[in-house]
């Protein structure tokens, strides 16, 4: 492995964003789902959730969308919502979906520098009633066009970009590493890196 490649994944390492994460609730094209994992990846997020409880469960993801993220990023598949809400509320994530309802808050309005998990439904029925009812808190991306949807991809871009903004306002992302040192180093093997290539970024 060249210098320049083993800088590059320190860098990425030390910029994960261990308390950040994207669950996406029977979404049923997979290039969307990919589309969203490069996003994801693009902010430092590590751990993405895909939960499929009308849809099948993804044996695959578009090749073309995806673009080499899936060997970068870590992917937890559940078919059970209360199994997937209890996995993140034992982590100590705020679960906020998108939802267009009374109760609803503009994106603009959340706190995403503490541990948050935003929650994607499927393309054309949203976030499902039972996954709805373990979320604490809905939002809405603001739109001023006669059409008031995005499609979830761009929606989840969006948002993630918004969550990125206030954690670099914040130093998150100033290089000092915030993953747990155990997940840090089985990453830094899983991605070539040789164990004193690491050492001083988890010290």
């Amino acid at each position: 492995m060249t210098p320049e490649r083993k800088a590059r994944i320190n860098n990425v390492l030390n910029r994960r964003q261990p308390d950040l994460t994207v669950v996406m609730e029977n979404v049923h094209d997979p290039h969307n789902i990919s589309a969203v994992m490069r996003t994801c990846d693009s902010v430092g997020i590590q751990e993405i959730y895909v939960l499929n409880t009308i849809t099948r469960s993804h044996t695959k993801f578009g090749k073309k969308s995806s673009a080499g993220v899936l060997g970068w990023i870590t992917i937890h598949q559940f078919d059970n919502t209360e199994a997937c809400m209890k996995a993140l509320k034992e982590k100590g994530y705020k679960c906020y979906a998108t939802h267009l309802g009374e109760q609803a808050h503009s994106l603009y309005e959340l706190d995403m520098t503490e541990p948050v998990a935003l929650i994607f439904g499927n393309e054309h029925a949203g976030v499902t009633e039972e996954c709805l009812s373990y979320c604490d808190g809905n939002f809405i991306i603001p739109q001023v066009g006669m059409v008031q949807s995005l499609n979830i991809s761009v929606a989840c871009a969006v948002t993630l970009y918004e969550a990125y903004r206030q954690r670099e306002q914040k130093g998150f992302y100033d290089g000092n590493v915030r993953l747990p040192e155990a997940q840090y180093k089985v990453l830094a093997d899983k991605w070539g890196l040789l164990p004193e290539d690491g050492k001083t970024s988890v010290e």
